[in-house]
């Protein structure tokens, strides 16, 4: 397992961090989902999901209704919700939408066999070995001050 440090500044949306941004576009691979999209286009091949009709975005559904109806597999799939209930309202103009242990039981249905996801957060949130993955990289994005930590976890499917 690989640990890594990365010092940045802490931004309203995750890959708007520049070196957020670069370490994503260096980790993933292969065809992308980003589930939560946001705001920022990554250099990526990327398919876009945002529940937020204002987000830009292929698909603008439910983080959990998207990952059950979607047909495709993909390479990464990118995990960077809301995880708190009043953040999730705010940003989400009052929809719910973090619906995590749900997602995380319905991914492999969508993931290659070889695939990854990587999980964005401010606390540590794993597919974990039940599910099938293994820990492959562990990155903390120090934010200066009094501010929380951004810590994106990459697993490995091994099943």
């Amino acid at each position: 397992m690989k640990l890594t440090y990365i010092q940045c500044p802490l931004r309203r949306f995750t890959f708007e961090s520049k070196q957020i941004k670069k370490w994503v576009e260096t980790v993933a691979y292969g065809k992308t989902l980003n589930l939560f999209a946001g705001k920022t286009l990554l250099n990526l091949n990327e398919i876009r999901n945002d529940i937020d009709k204002n987000m830009i975005a292929e698909y603008h559904k439910d983080a959990y209704d998207f990952v059950c109806e979607y047909k495709e597999k993909f390479d990464t799939i990118l995990l960077d919700p809301p995880y708190a209930y009043r953040k999730a309202m705010e940003m989400y103009n009052g929809n719910y939408s973090s619906k995590f242990k749900l997602i995380a039981d319905e991914i492999p249905k969508i993931l290659n066999k070889n695939g990854q996801v990587i999980s964005f957060g401010y606390h540590s949130t794993f597919l974990g070995k039940k599910r099938g993955y293994i820990l492959k990289e562990l990155c903390v994005f120090g934010h200066s001050g009094a501010q929380h930590c951004t810590i994106a976890i990459v697993e490995n499917r091994e099943k």
